[in-house]
């Protein structure tokens, strides 16, 4: 099981800029989607990392490398950005599953939307928006099982932004990394009506519901959460 991620800083650019570092004990087995560490393999460490609104760099991965040699992280790892402060996670627990998310809507999609024109992907006035979700799962779940409730954690989002009244599946950068033990009997299924995706779904529901409330109220003081 992953702990609760360390809230630190890193020196970027003349700036102190915030960063969520999950460690774990033993190496856990991971399927990302982020620019670092992504596809399926055992992971030691999670940063979510904030960057400026105004971040044009082309080798997030690469970038994401480098911030995790400086805090001395060892063995592969899962490395995810955001334009999102990440001292305003949300977190939600349900049944064993613990669900952290760092919810940015300021540039929502529809996921089948038309083609969408140059100008409108490269124009730097255009905000950024991104919905980082891990998961950890106390169970071993199969490859199939954790790619199952990727699609899982992403319904749970869209079900969540539904209910914000927000017209969009998501945006067009977010990411979903799930974690669960290395070794034991493995769980088949992932989707919404199994035993360990139902939990997934409905914690990240949760963690994404209350992010977004949040997120879409500005004038909210925010606060690293936790629901327990």
């Amino acid at each position: 099981m992953l702990t609760d991620p360390l809230l630190t800083a890193r020196h970027e650019d003349g700036r102190e800029i915030p960063l969520l570092l999950w460690r774990t004990a033993e190496p856990m087995l991971a399927v990302s989607s982020g620019p670092l560490g992504g596809g399926i393999g055992p992971r030691h460490w999670v940063i979510n990392a904030t960057v400026p609104m105004s971040y044009r760099r082309d080798d997030p991965d690469a970038h994401l490398a480098e911030v995790a040699a400086r805090l001395g992280l060892a063995g592969p790892g899962v490395g995810l950005l955001t334009g999102v402060d990440v001292a305003r996670v949300e977190s939600a627990a349900d049944a064993g599953v613990r669900v952290w998310a760092t919810v940015g809507l300021g540039a929502p999609i529809w996921a089948a939307a038309p083609e969408p024109r140059d100008h409108d992907v490269d124009d730097p006035a255009v905000p950024v928006g991104t919905v980082n979700i891990v998961v950890s799962t106390p169970v071993r779940l199969s490859d199939a099982a954790l790619v199952n409730a990727v699609a899982t954690a992403t319904e749970a989002k869209a079900q969540a932004l539904w209910e914000l009244g927000l017209p969009a599946t998501g945006t067009a950068t977010d990411a979903v990394t799930i974690l669960c033990p290395v070794d034991g009997p493995s769980a088949a299924y992932g989707g919404p009506r199994s035993a360990w995706g139902a939990r997934i779904a409905r914690a990240t529901h949760r963690a994404v519901l209350t992010g977004g409330a949040a997120e879409r109220q500005p004038d909210m003081p925010w606060s690293v959460r936790h629901d327990r």
